[in-house]
C-alpha cells in the first residue's frame, strides 16, 4: 500500500445522535423557512418562472420565461423545482423544496467527507466528530443559510464538489489496494469502478446545475492532486472511457436537443452581436467565455473587488472562521512537512486546500460576484472541523495545541466581535424610532442604485429611522451574539469542548432565524407578491376579458408578477438584459412597450394595470387619456389601473 494511501479505519461509523442534531437544525432552519417570505424579484422568481413555464408548456429542453427563449443557464435547477411543483401544486414552497433537499444532502455529504478525514484525530469514541462539527458549520454559516434564501444554483455547486472530491478518494484508494500487478484472482478489496462511474454522474449534474464549470472544477481537482502526490500515473486505471460514457450518456442529450431546438438564426446589426447566432452561440460561448473574460452581451451583472471577494469567503463561514486561521496554519504545515505526515493527515490538507484554492482562484482571475466562492465553503468548513475535532480529542496528538488555538481565538476574535455586533444590535433594538402603524418600509430607505446588481446590495439601503421595523430581530440577534461569543467561549475555557460548539450553532441558529425574520419585513422592497395578489384578487372580483399588466421597466424589477398571477406581462422601456436576446427568435410575444404604445392602451376600454415604480410620474401622464386609479402601494412600487 503507497505511504499516501489513508488506513480504513472500521470504526467510522454515523452517529443517529449526531444526524438527529444535523437534521434539526435542518427542519428548523431550511424548512421552517420554506413558506415564507414570497419569491423575490430578480432571479429567484426568474428560475421558477422558467419551472412553472415548463410544467405549463410540457416543453423541459428550452427554457422561457414570460413567454421569451432564455438561454443563460443549464435546466437541473428547473427541472427540479418543476418536479416539486407537479407533485405539491403550484406554490412558491413546493418550488424553494429543492434547494432545501440539497443542503440536506449538502449537509450529510460533508458529514461523510469530515469522517473519512478526521476519524483519526476525531475523539476515539466519537470517530464522526470532525464530520458532525463540518456539517454543523455549513447548516448554521451565514453563506450557505443567505444564499438558500433565493433559488440559485450554487449550494448545489457546493454538494456536486463535496461528493466529487470524497469519490475520488475513495477511487483512489481503492485502485492502491488493488496494484496493477495482482492477479485477478487475488484482487478481493472493491473496484474503483463504481466510484469513478459516480463521479462521472456527479459531474454531468454538475454541469447540468450551471454549465462547464462543473467540468472545470473536478477535472481540476482530480489532476492536480494527482501530479502532487506524483500519482499520475494512475489516471488511465480511473476508468476514462466508461466514466466518459456515464457522463455524455446524463449530460449531452439536453445540450444537443438544446442547440437542434434554437438553431442560429440572422441577428440584429449594430448590437456587438455575430451575424448569425443561436442557443450554441450564448450559452456556451458568451454565458461562459465571455462572461469568465467580464465581455458578455448583455453586462447586467455586478463585480465584486478581488479582496473583497476573499473577505466575503470568510464571512460566509462565520462564525466557525474564527477557527480556521490556525486550522489552515496546521494544514500548511502538514504540507511542507510531506515526509514526517501520516497519511490520513496529508490527504487532509492537501485535498482540503487544494479544493479551496481552486475554487477562490478561478474566480480570483474571472468575474466574480459575492457568492461564487460557495463551492469552497465546505472545504472551509472541513478545515476549521477538524481543528476543533481534535481539540476534543484529549489523548490524541496536538490535542493540547488544538484547544489551546480554540480558546485564543475565541477570547480574543469571537468575543469581542459579538459583543461588538450586541451592543449595536441592542443599541437600535431600544432606540430606534417607533413607525407609525402601516408605514411603506420603502419611505424610510435610502435608494443606492448603483449597487442594485449585487445580491446583497438593497443593505446599503438601511437607515436608522427603518431600525425600528427591526426591533424584535436586532433583539433577537443581540441575545444570540452573547451566546456565540461568550457563552461559547466560557463553555471552551471550561473544557467542555463540545457544549462550547454545540452552545456557538444554537446560538447562530437563532440568528439565522432573526435574519429570516427581518428578510420578511424588508420583503416588501426585495418582491411583489402582495401587489400580484391585489390584481388577481381585482380580476377575480370584477373579471373582464384582455386584461392587461404592464411592468415598467426591466423584467427583474417586478418578475414575482409571472409566478403569482400566472398571466404574461408587457414590459414597458423593459427590452434589455434577461429577454433581451431571446426576443429576437420568431416566436416572441409581442410584450415590449414603448411610452406611446402605453398611452394608447391606458385610453383603450381595455383594463390596463401598470406596475411602477413612479406613480406621481405616471398619473401625470396618463391622466390626459383616461383616468388612473392607486390599486395597492407596498415597497415603492404601486398598481395603477385605468379603471
Amino acid at each position: 500500500m503507497n505511504d499516501l494511501t489513508p488506513q480504513l479505519v472500521t470504526t467510522r461509523r454515523w452517529s443517529l445522535r449526531s444526524i438527529a442534531i444535523l437534521v434539526l437544525a435542518w427542519l428548523i432552519l431550511q424548512i421552517g423557512g420554506l413558506f415564507t417570505p414570497g419569491l423575490l424579484d430578480d432571479v429567484d422568481s426568474i428560475y421558477i418562472e422558467i419551472a412553472r413555464e415548463m410544467l405549463q408548456r410540457h416543453d423541459f429542453v428550452t427554457p422561457y420565461i414570460n413567454g421569451v427563449r432564455f438561454f443563460d443557464k443549464p435546466p437541473l435547477l428547473y427541472w427540479l423545482a418543476a418536479g416539486t411543483m407537479h407533485l405539491f401544486g403550484v406554490h412558491d414552497w413546493a418550488a424553494r423544496l429543492p434547494l432545501a433537499l440539497a443542503v440536506l444532502a449538502l449537509l450529510l455529504a460533508v458529514y461523510a467527507l469530515g469522517i473519512r478525514l478526521f476519524a483519526e484525530i476525531s475523539p476515539a469514541n466519537h470517530p464522526d466528530r470532525g464530520g458532525f462539527y463540518a456539517a454543523l458549520a455549513m447548516a448554521t454559516s451565514i453563506g450557505p443559510y443567505l444564499y438558500t434564501r433565493f433559488y440559485i444554483p450554487d449550494i448545489l455547486l457546493a454538494l456536486w464538489m463535496t461528493l466529487a472530491v470524497h469519490l475520488t478518494l475513495i477511487a483512489l484508494d481503492r485502485l492502491q489496494l488493488n496494484p496493477e500487478s495482482q492477479k485477478p484472482e487475488d484482487k478481493q478489496s472493491p473496484s474503483a469502478l463504481w466510484p469513478c462511474l459516480a463521479f462521472a454522474a456527479v459531474m454531468a449534474a454538475n454541469v447540468l446545475t450551471k454549465g462547464l464549470i462543473g467540468l472545470v472544477f473536478p477535472i481540476g481537482f482530480v489532476l492536480l492532486y494527482l501530479a502532487l502526490t506524483k500519482q499520475l500515473h494512475l489516471l488511465p486505471r480511473l476508468h476514462l472511457i466508461s466514466g466518459t460514457a456515464v457522463f455524455l450518456a446524463l449530460a449531452a442529450p439536453w445540450h444537443v436537443l438544446a442547440a437542434l431546438r434554437t438553431p442560429a438564426i440572422a441577428l440584429p446589426t449594430g448590437l456587438g452581436l455575430p451575424a448569425t447566432a443561436g442557443w450554441a452561440w450564448f450559452y456556451l460561448y458568451n454565458e461562459h467565455i465571455a462572461r469568465f473574460l467580464g465581455k458578455r452581451i448583455p453586462h447586467d451583472y455586478g463585480q465584486v473587488p478581488i479582496p473583497l471577494f476573499w473577505l466575503l469567503n470568510a464571512l460566509w463561514i462565520m462564525p466557525w472562521a474564527a477557527f480556521l486561521p490556525s486550522a489552515i496554519a496546521g494544514h500548511i504545515r502538514t504540507l511542507r512537512r510531506r515526509a514526517a505526515a501520516q497519511a490520513h493527515q496529508y490527504e487532509a490538507s492537501l485535498s482540503l486546500t487544494l479544493w479551496t484554492l481552486l475554487v477562490l482562484g478561478f474566480f480570483t482571475l474571472s468575474s466574480r460576484q459575492e457568492y461564487y466562492g460557495l463551492p469552497a465553503i465546505p472545504a472551509l468548513a472541513l478545515m476549521a472541523a477538524g481543528l476543533l475535532a481534535r481539540a476534543d480529542a484529549r489523548t490524541r496528538e496536538g490535542a493540547d495545541n488544538a484547544r489551546a488555538n480554540a480558546l485564543s481565538w475565541s477570547l480574543y476574535f469571537l468575543v469581542p466581535l459579538t459583543t461588538l455586533i450586541a451592543i449595536v444590535c441592542g443599541y437600535f433594538a431600544l432606540t430606534a424610532p417607533h413607525p407609525a402603524p402601516g408605514t411603506d418600509i420603502a419611505s424610510l430607505l435610502a435608494a443606492n442604485p448603483e449597487l442594485y446588481n449585487l445580491s446583497l446590495g438593497h443593505l446599503f439601503d438601511l437607515t436608522g429611522a427603518a431600525m425600528g421595523l427591526f426591533r424584535g430581530p436586532l433583539a433577537a440577534v443581540a441575545v444570540s451574539m452573547i451566546g456565540i461569543g461568550l457563552g461559547s467561549y466560557l463553555l471552551r475555557r471550561s473544557g467542555r469542548t463540545c457544549a462550547a460548539n454545540l452552545t456557538l450553532a444554537a446560538a447562530m441558529t437563532m440568528t439565522l432565524m432573526a435574519a429570516h425574520e427581518g428578510l420578511a419585513r424588508f420583503y416588501p422592497i426585495l418582491g411583489s407578491k402582495e401587489l400580484a395578489l391585489a390584481i388577481k384578487k381585482t380580476q377575480q372580483a370584477a373579471p373582464q376579458p384582455n386584461d392587461l399588466i404592464i411592468l415598467d421597466g426591466e423584467l427583474t424589477s417586478g418578475s414575482t408578477l409571472i409566478f403569482y398571477t400566472g398571466q404574461q406581462i408587457h414590459l414597458l422601456n423593459g427590452h434589455v438584459n434577461g429577454l433581451w436576446y431571446g426576443s429576437f427568435w420568431p416566436d416572441s410575444p409581442h410584450i415590449f412597450e414603448e411610452e406611446a404604445g402605453l398611452r394608447q392602451l391606458w385610453a383603450s376600454p381595455r383594463r390596463i394595470f401598470l406596475f411602477t415604480y413612479n406613480p406621481a410620474a405616471r398619473d401625470r401622464d396618463l391622466a390626459p387619456f383616461n383616468s388612473v386609479h392607486t390599486l395597492a402601494s407596498a415597497g415603492g412600487k404601486t398598481i395603477l389601473t385605468n379603471h
